[in-house]
């Protein structure tokens, strides 16, 4: 067992929470905006997710059952990767889209889509990453010295002991993988909410099958990568994702909008001053003509 992952694991837990806490802060900050774009992209993310995963697994299982004819061996890991890019980049940036239009229907400005894919992208790094290895390091370090074999069945004991056995061997950097995954997905949840953002800044219905098609690429790369390449060279492409995204998201900044101030109303359109007031006698007719005045 290598003792460093106890401390690596953490680590890069923390990383990524304090990115997504630290930049929310930020954006809020720098540009005087409350929490509620953050909020509405985690949600919007959690919503796609709730009717993306359970579509995937029932067009999965159709193939599986032969309800659905299978591509030829030679094809499948191509259909699969043009399947699940399309399935994830449909399903994600319609409902960025919807959300933008009917319920974050204030942003509209480059800060304000910032903080959005902040918030979507934020909370996929939290679930998927943060929330899933604190649950296994927990787990896996409480369990690593105890005899599960009284606790478990056969057929549970050896995956299980297989997958912690995994978890503790892995290089320290091999780790931290995760955690750098994560770093450079943000940026890329960030870009294809600016790029659907512009759908309404520009009103050009274009920009969404731009975010469209960028999601499926960058989807359907990885899928080949992963099954081709191994996940160094998986991790890399994700990092040059990242690097792209960065870039879309500078080059289709635009200039804040700028509140106007209302004009101030001449004296000659609002009240007559009171140096234009003919003066009044203080007499005691005058006095009982105004008592009674409205």
């Amino acid at each position: 067992m290598n003792s460093i992952l106890y401390f690596t694991y953490p680590l890069g837990i923390i990383t990524v929470l304090v990115l997504v806490i630290g930049l929310g802060v930020y954006l809020t900050r720098k540009y005087n905006l409350g929490w509620r774009l953050f909020w509405i992209g985690a949600v919007l993310y959690i919503i796609s997710q709730v009717i993306h995963i359970p579509f995937n697994i029932l067009i999965d299982n159709l193939f599986r059952n032969e309800i659905l004819p299978l591509p030829p061996e030679n094809w499948q890991l191509l259909f699969s990767a043009v399947f699940l890019g399309l399935s994830a980049g449909l399903f994600e940036e319609l409902i960025r889209y919807a959300g933008l239009r009917w319920w974050a229907r204030d942003a509209r400005s480059w800060s304000k889509g910032l903080l959005f894919g902040s918030g979507w992208g934020g909370i996929e790094a939290i679930l998927l990453y943060v929330v899933v290895l604190s649950l296994n390091y927990i787990i896996f370090t409480a369990l690593r010295t105890q005899d599960l074999s009284s606790q478990l069945t056969p057929e549970q004991l050896a995956p299980f002991q297989a997958g912690m056995n995994l978890f503790w061997s892995v290089s320290w950097y091999d780790s931290l993988l995760g955690a750098v995954e994560r770093i450079f997905t943000l940026p890329i949840q960030i870009s294809l909410t600016i790029l659907v953002l512009q759908v309404f800044t520009r009103r050009q219905s274009r920009w969404l099958w731009f975010a469209i098609a960028w999601h499926a690429l960058l989807d359907g790369v990885i899928v080949i990568s992963i099954s081709r390449w191994g996940i160094y060279v998986t991790e890399a492409l994700v990092a040059i994702f990242g690097l792209v995204s960065i870039g879309i998201i500078f080059a289709l900044r635009e200039d804040e909008p700028v509140e106007e101030s209302p004009e101030p109303i001449p004296v000659d359109q609002g009240v007559v001053a009171h140096a234009d007031l003919p003066p009044i006698e203080e007499n005691t007719e005058n006095i009982d003509l105004t008592r009674y005045a409205d």
